[in-house]
Formats: C-alpha cells, sequence, structure tokens
C-alpha cells in the first residue's frame, strides 16, 4: 500500500474539508464537537445538505445517490466530516437499512424507500436485539406470522437507539419457528412507527440520557410488500447490514478529534511544573494513542480496499474491536484531564470564600463524565467485542 496521497487525493482532501466547513452552518457543528447537538433537526438538517450536494450515501449505488468513487476518497470523505465536527449521516438510514434495500429490495421498494431514506425525510430505527437475543441475535423470538396480504406482528425489540424520533423500522422477525437451523427461520420486515399496536418506551441510559427505548409488538399489521427481499433469507440480509456497518464503525477522525482536543486542553491544564502536557507520563500516553489510532487506520484502509467489491470482509471485527477500545480510551483520557471538575458537583475552592474566585467547572468538564459512561456502549453495539474476537478467531484466523 502506497501511504502518500496522490495529487488527486490531496484535491479531493480539500474539496471535501472545504465543503463540511463553509457548506454546513457552523451552529450545527459547534454543537456537534460540543456533544449535545439539537435533535433530530440538525441531523435532519445536515442531511438535506449533503444529499443535494451528492455528498450523503456515497456508498450507495450511483443511480440511487452513490459515488463512483474510490475506497481512498470514501476513507478521506468520512475522517474529514468527522474533522470538522458534522453530524455523520444517520447510520440507520445511510449504511443499514439504505444498502439493504439498494441490494435487495424490489424495484418498487427501492423507488419508494430509498430516496427519502437519503434525504431524512424518513427517520429508520433498528429493531434487532431483544430482551434474550442480544449478542446471540439468532435466538431471537419476535414473530411474524402471514395473514393474507398482511403480517402480523408479535414481540419486543430492545436498545432500540433513537427510536423516539423513528418513522420506520427495519426489524429482524421470526417467519418460520420449524426451520432446522435459527438462523433459516428469519425475515427482514419494515415497519411503520405509528403502525396499531405499537408501543415505545424510553430506557434511562447511565450517563442520565434517553437514546434508547423498548419496543412493543402487539397484533401489528404490515402489508406484506413490506417484507424485504426473500422469506426467511433475512439472517443474511443482517449480515449483509452488520458487515457494511463495521467498515465504518471504527470511526477514526472521530477519535483524532478528541485526541486533538485533549491535547489541546492538557496544554491549558496548569500543574506544578508548567502543563500537564509537559508531564512526560502524560504526554507518553497521548503519544501511545497516537500511534495505536494511526496503526488502526491504516488497517481500515486495507480492509476497505480489500471491501471494494461489495461484499463483507470478516477483518471488519477487527476495526470494530480496536476502534471501540481507542474510543473509549480517548474518553477517558479527557475524562482524566477534566479531574475534579468532572464532578457532577465542583469540588469547593478555599479562595470562594471571599468571593475571589469562580468555581464553575468547565462545561466540557461536566460532559466528560456522562460523555465517558456513554461510550462503554462501543463495545457492546455492532456486536460485542466478545463476538468480534470469535470472528476474528474463526474467519480470519482460522482457529
Amino acid at each position: 500500500m502506497h501511504l502518500k496521497p496522490s495529487a488527486e487525493e490531496v484535491a479531493f482532501r480539500e474539496e471535501m474539508r472545504t465543503f463540511f466547513t463553509t457548506q454546513i452552518p457552523a451552529d450545527i457543528r459547534e454543537r456537534a464537537a460540543d456533544g449535545h447537538g439539537d435533535f433530530p433537526s440538525d441531523m435532519v438538517t445536515t442531511m438535506r445538505i449533503l444529499n443535494e450536494a451528492g455528498l450523503c450515501v456515497p456508498n450507495w449505488p450511483v443511480e440511487w445517490g452513490g459515488r463512483d468513487w474510490t475506497p481512498i476518497q470514501h476513507h478521506i470523505w468520512r475522517e474529514e466530516m468527522a474533522l470538522a465536527s458534522v453530524p455523520e449521516p444517520l447510520a440507520f438510514n445511510a449504511a443499514m437499512v439504505g444498502p439493504v434495500i439498494a441490494e435487495f429490495g424490489t424495484q418498487e421498494q427501492k423507488e419508494r424507500f430509498l430516496p427519502p431514506t437519503a434525504n431524512c425525510d424518513i427517520w429508520w430505527c433498528q429493531g434487532f436485539s431483544e430482551p434474550e437475543a442480544g449478542s446471540d441475535l439468532a435466538s431471537l423470538k419476535t414473530k411474524a406470522v402471514r395473514d393474507g396480504d398482511e403480517w402480523v406482528v408479535n414481540g419486543q425489540k430492545t436498545w432500540t437507539t433513537l427510536g423516539q424520533y423513528a418513522d420506520w423500522i427495519f426489524a429482524l422477525v421470526r417467519t418460520n419457528p420449524d426451520a432446522p437451523k435459527r438462523q433459516a427461520g428469519i425475515s427482514f420486515l419494515v415497519i411503520e412507527m405509528n403502525s396499531p399496536g405499537i408501543e415505545v418506551r424510553p430506557i434511562q441510559l447511565i450517563d442520565g440520557g434517553y437514546e434508547v427505548n423498548e419496543v412493543f409488538f402487539n397484533d401489528v399489521r404490515v402489508p406484506a410488500d413490506q417484507l424485504i427481499g426473500e422469506e426467511n433469507a433475512g439472517w443474511s440480509y443482517g449480515k449483509f447490514l452488520l458487515g457494511n456497518e463495521r467498515t465504518g464503525v471504527a470511526r477514526v477522525g472521530n477519535t483524532k478529534l478528541a485526541l486533538s482536543t485533549a491535547k489541546k486542553l492538557a496544554a491549558e491544564t496548569k500543574t506544578v511544573d508548567g502543563t500537564l502536557l509537559d508531564d512526560p507520563l502524560f504526554a507518553a500516553r497521548i503519544a501511545e494513542l497516537e500511534n495505536e489510532l494511526l496503526a488502526l487506520e491504516l488497517t481500515q484502509l486495507r480492509v476497505v480496499a480489500s471491501s471494494a467489491d461489495g461484499k463483507p470482509n470478516p477483518a471488519s471485527s477487527l476495526l470494530k474491536l480496536r476502534g471501540s477500545e481507542l474510543q473509549q480510551a480517548a474518553t477517558e483520557i479527557l475524562t482524566d484531564i477534566a479531574g475534579p471538575n468532572s464532578l457532577a458537583v465542583a469540588p469547593p475552592d478555599p479562595a470562594a470564600a471571599n468571593g475571589t474566585a469562580d468555581i464553575t467547572a468547565p462545561a466540557w468538564a461536566q460532559r466528560s463524565v456522562p460523555h465517558y459512561l456513554n461510550y462503554r456502549k462501543v463495545s457492546i453495539y455492532s456486536g460485542s467485542s466478545e463476538v468480534q474476537r470469535q470472528i476474528i478467531d474463526k474467519a480470519v484466523l482460522g482457529l
């Protein structure tokens, strides 16, 4: 692999950087950088700007809004978007259900769903995990029974991220409970969230937020033409979806930005001997993370290049595993820089008694612990780290 970018790649990077920093409103990027975007409006606004410019779903087929880019261009697009603090297109739309419909849907389904999905006129959520079927997804129990021109769906999904905003849900459901293998009796349905019989209940997370939900299906009737692909072939479509998702799930650009922010904040944090960044142990910790991130980036480029034929690469599990670890390490180092200022109540300052000091903790420091806690999720979603290690053992190393 040639590490030096070509002149065309340098020009492409500059084109992407200029677009992201001039065409996406600054207030949206500032909120995204601070970690408190205005949902769902910021996401909708950003996706519509990107879609109008042909930059929202470059991974899709060209006839449905994709771009005939090289794997390196896709990498640059994603990285520059992260470095500019531009909200990445909603993954459920752009990286999950969109590619599945484009690959396996009927022409009518493509025409019906793909344009509004790319433009965020439809907000999708994912209905895969269940209370007893998380990492072991094949054991899912939500069932769909055919009744004339409809499917009748009963069951429960959980950890449904951003389901409170969703217009539609794409769900794996059991359509053949007697299949010889659990994976063989699963189908891929798309369902309107306002259908009678659907109930959404929020789940409060460890950081205090309401990012995920439970979704209950009670005799929900779904038109038969909302089955994507073939009946009982949903497991293959789910694997296709997850393989595409994991290629970008390493989030190298986001971790680069987090480490850059950590270095800036450390250089502003005073210590007895100068600044925190002057401390050799802390500087070594930053350098180690930067080196590990570079190694991950190079691995990602190799994996993306080898997946250029559109087939999922099992090595993407390496990206998911290591990317999760480095994202969590970046949130941890920011929390450590914040120190006592990360506490929900700022620590007392002796000078405050006579009114000579302001002990209000910086906003970034107050957000550091909730952000750290929230990012415990990255080693679970899209397949837990334990599952990724099993995939690497079997499909990559052949053990």
